[in-house]
């Protein structure tokens, strides 16, 4: 018998407004890191979603579109390069999903976050769980939204500075990124606290 997911043990114990958050692109190179918060209806069933890294381009798409027709609500937070160069990339990290909480339009009573440790002051009780995209809906619904949304705005980022490659790569560190570093020197999306060469 498959153990049950953590949000059904929220919603058996009465909690109605659960949040899964999860953050993406904390190893790129350029670029912000984004976190999105998905509040699903209670019970949910969502057939295919995962943790967005296991998940072709085409079939995340798909699954964005079925988490926001069927979310109660869903926010986004990021910080900018600028932001994790100044507080680093876990603090950044922390703070986008902040954000992504604090934009939600109904207010959360319990979180579900991705990794071991939550950002502080929660707006109400939260649970840290690692590789929770794994084993939480909500979570994984979370990270699908979070990637979907930071990927459509590197495509975006690409028609600015095509050089890189963000199109194909959107941020992360392929040879063909680096390559183009080394050839043109970093944008302004670049994060300059990372090291940008091989």
């Amino acid at each position: 018998m498959n153990e049950p997911r953590p949000e059904e043990h929220c919603w058996q114990q009465g909690y109605r407004q659960v949040a899964g958050v999860d953050e993406v692109g904390r190893g790129c190179l350029a670029g912000p890191v984004v976190a999105a918060a998905v509040i699903l209806p209670p019970h949910t069933q969502l057939d295919g979603v995962r943790d967005s890294k296991q998940l072709r381009p085409e079939v995340r798409e798909k699954l964005a579109e079925q988490i926001r027709a069927q979310a109660l609500a869903i926010g986004i937070g990021m910080c900018t390069p600028e932001e994790i160069d100044r507080l680093n990339i876990l603090n950044a990290a922390l703070e986008a999903m902040r954000r992504a909480v604090a934009n939600l339009e109904l207010t959360p009573d319990y979180l579900l976050v991705d990794g071991n440790r939550c950002f502080s002051d929660p707006p109400c009780p939260a649970k840290p769980i690692v590789k929770g995209d794994q084993q939480s809906l909500l979570i994984a619904a979370a990270s699908i939204i979070a990637k979907t949304t930071r990927d459509a705005l590197m495509q975006r980022l690409h028609e600015e500075f095509p050089v890189y490659g963000w199109d194909r790569n959107v941020g992360y560190p392929t040879r063909a990124h680096y390559e183009a570093l080394a050839r043109y020197g970093p944008s302004p999306y670049h994060r300059r606290s990372f090291r940008l060469s091989r």
